[in-house]
């Protein structure tokens, strides 16, 4: 009897989804241009091909079930850039019935240096937001595909 119990009690604490990775709304990556050169078609390309890779990777890790930003994209290009419009990333995130808020910024000091950043903010309880970066020696396709691969195997999925 006392073994039922005990195990009754564990799948209970337990549960069907402890473990189970948390649903993520990844928004597109956003610029922040730095440099005195003006962003062009090639950098809304990278930004884009490195916010699907973003996706990708993090489903093929098993990190997060990432879930369509589609239905809230209007309003978020309406929107101030997600990093500083007070929190309108989460609540987008929250109308999706996502877990967590994945936002992505490039910061472009020039050709030569720029940085990739991702921001995860969970949407219950009190757990603060985590920041991950890599800094990229170039501006071309490799070091963006090099940089997000580093970010996800490396800093995000580590130990997984």
């Amino acid at each position: 009897m006392n073994r039922w119990l005990g195990l009754a009690c564990l799948l209970l604490t337990a549960g069907p989804a402890a473990g189970a990775p948390l649903k993520a709304a990844v928004f597109d990556f956003q610029f922040s241009n730095l440099s005195p050169v003006p962003s062009d078609a090639a950098d809304a390309a990278r930004l884009k091909r490195v916010s699907a890779e973003l996706r990708a990777l993090l489903e093929k890790k098993g990190l997060y079930i990432v879930i369509s930003t589609d239905p809230v994209r209007a309003a978020v290009a309406k929107s101030a850039d997600l990093r500083r419009c007070n929190g309108c990333a989460d609540d987008f995130a929250r109308e999706l019935g996502a877990d967590v808020a994945i936002t992505g910024e490039v910061q472009k000091v020039s050709n030569l240096i720029l940085n990739l950043n991702v921001y995860v903010k969970p949407l219950t309880g009190d757990a603060p937001e985590r920041a991950y970066s890599v800094d990229l020696r170039g501006n071309t396709d490799e070091s963006f595909d090099r940089g997000i691969r580093f970010l996800v195997e490396n800093t995000m999925g580590a130990g997984k």
